[in-house]
């Protein structure tokens, strides 16, 4: 009897202990996805200034900065309640068009000889570089988690106990980012 009590009070410790771990890496994988929304945030609020600076000298490419204000406010939009995958889709659309404005942006000498438009985009590469770092402490985070939740025997419980996977954050499949650079060393 009094091994049998022992047992189950080292399975009960055992679970109490499971669930700490797995509720504290909940919590930093919610806490790293936050620190990314603080990342996103700060980009949403340079866009405009960016479009702005930039409409007047690129009227012949409305159609890019179109695309910016779109992405930027489905964005936004889905940072305001929306799951985790509309997020993850809606800013890989914003970071497609805002790497095709800049890109574009190298073709205005005036652009670049404009110290507010050379301000935004340091502002803005600064936060690109940000929003990297961030995501890849997310994918870090997540990774644990997950695994946490995915090796025996924990995984025998982790699903009882209210705990599920969470999404990774990665490049939509169709991404440009994803292509590999081509290359032309012809001169």
């Amino acid at each position: 009897m009094t091994i049998l009590a022992i047992v189950l009070l080292a399975v009960a410790a055992w679970v109490v202990v499971m669930f700490n771990s797995l509720v504290g890496l909940r919590n930093q994988v919610a806490n790293a996805f936050r620190q990314i929304d603080v990342q996103l945030k700060r980009r949403h609020d340079l866009i405009p200034n960016l479009v702005e600076s930039v409409k007047g000298e690129m009227k012949f490419e409305r159609e890019t900065l179109e695309r910016v204000i779109q992405a930027r406010t489905a964005a936004v939009s889905a940072g305001q309640g929306g799951n985790t995958g509309d997020i993850l889709a809606k800013e890989g659309m914003l970071t497609q068009a805002l790497g095709r404005l800049i890109a574009l942006s190298e073709n205005y000498p005036n652009l670049k000889a404009n110290e507010a438009v050379r301000t935004l985009m340091e502002e803005l590469t600064h936060t690109e570089n940000q929003i990297s770092f961030s995501r890849q402490f997310y994918n870090d985070v997540v990774t644990k988690f997950n695994t946490k939740q995915q090796v025996f025997p924990t995984n025998m419980f982790a699903s009882m106990l209210g705990f599920t996977l969470s999404a990774l954050w990665e490049l939509p499949a169709d991404s440009p980012e994803r292509q590999n650079p081509k290359v032309n060393l012809a001169i």
